[in-house]
């Protein structure tokens, strides 16, 4: 039977759907669910992301891969971001640091080990920790220490072990940790003998590969930042105040009384938006005598959006780092924590595309 179109006359307002089913056999279902949930997806003016320009005339639709390789720590990274040291000496620490490798070599990223102190001495959980093989040479990957440990070893002149230790990882360098409050906190802590600045310039003496510093969640002020710029580090690790909070956890694990006393400790820092703004003024206040001038934010990076944001408001090359929600898929099988990598890479391509970083006195 011909349709009224073929006679010659208009079509039907039903042979104009019929037509357009056969085109797109999901339109009618789609339209359906754009009407019942029109109401839901409205956004209040007072929940605007104000961080960015959107500027959907003038890119198309990102290619996957089209994030531009970059040099980071000596190597090339393809994706700008970085594993923050998490988890070692624990009977999941084998699957989370493979796992992690892993997604660092398919998706170019960079990763740093959780505490490495039990390899200081022995080699029985070198496996837990042995990912080179995994992410690859190209790809910057980092051992670990606190700096109790390192003022131990620079005082009794044994830094030797901590060489030993990064080369039988095939590591890039070391990351020193940073945590007093934790370790004050924590009812089997350490005690620090010399103010941590003072150790870390007499270890960088001592040693030829790369170091970066990190604190463990409460960030750094203003007076740390600026010494540490000053010195030859291979990068400074933000950790800021909004991530994972050591001295928290320490608390928690305390006993009550001790909670109500030095609860408030907890709460202590600088989140990593307040350390970029301190940081740009530092580098700005510095010129040649910074030093260092490569950063991982890392601290209360909740989504792809935060990391684009910071890194290209930092006035140096940055990367931005992620704990906690790495951990969360690293622990499953790898197909669950690479769907979450992917996304965020997406996430990241599309922000590159889209996405103009607003400055501090824009509207």
């Amino acid at each position: 039977m011909k349709t009224t179109a073929q006679m010659g006359m208009q079509p039907t307002d039903q042979e104009l759907r019929e037509e357009m089913e056969a085109k797109d056999p999901n339109a009618v279902a789609r339209k359906r669910d754009h009407i019942e949930l029109a109401f839901q997806s409205q956004i209040a003016d007072g929940t605007l992301d104000q961080r960015f320009y959107y500027e959907p005339l003038l890119a198309g639709h990102p290619k996957r891969g089209s994030l531009p390789e970059f040099e980071f720590l000596g190597k090339t990274m393809r994706a700008p971001v970085w594993v923050s040291s998490m988890t070692g000496g624990t009977e999941l620490a084998h699957t989370i640091n493979h796992n992690l490798a892993r997604a660092c070599r398919e998706f170019g990223m960079g990763m740093g080990l959780g505490s490495c102190r039990s390899l200081l001495y022995t080699n029985e959980t070198l496996e837990d920790f042995n990912v080179r093989s995994l992410i690859g040479d190209e790809l910057p990957l980092f051992a670990n220490l606190g700096i109790a440990q390192v003022e131990q070893l620079v005082l009794a002149k044994q830094t030797s072990l901590i060489k030993d230790m990064v080369n039988k990882l095939s590591a890039d360098g070391l990351i020193i940790h940073v945590n007093p409050l934790q370790e004050w906190l924590q009812p089997e802590g350490d005690r620090f003998g010399h103010p941590p600045i003072e150790i870390i310039t007499r270890f960088l003496e001592n040693f030829d590969l790369p170091v970066i510093v990190k604190e463990v969640g409460q960030g750094m002020g203003y007076a740390s930042l600026k010494a540490l710029y000053q010195l030859p580090l291979a990068a400074v690790d933000f950790a800021a105040n909004g991530g994972t909070n050591f001295a928290k956890v320490e608390l928690l694990r305390s006993d009550q009384k001790k909670q109500q006393i030095y609860g408030q400790l907890a709460n202590v820092g600088h989140n990593a938006n307040e350390m970029v703004d301190m940081s740009n003024k530092i580098f700005a206040e510095l010129g040649e005598k910074a030093l260092c001038q490569q950063v991982i934010i890392s601290g209360g990076i909740q989504n792809f959006l935060d990391g684009h944001y910071l890194i290209h408001k930092l006035a140096c090359r940055a990367i931005y780092g992620q704990a906690s929600a790495f951990l969360r898929y690293a622990r499953e099988d790898y197909d669950t924590l690479r769907e979450y990598v992917d996304a965020q890479v997406q996430g990241l391509e599309l922000a590159n595309a889209l996405l103009q970083i607003k400055s501090n006195d824009e509207p």
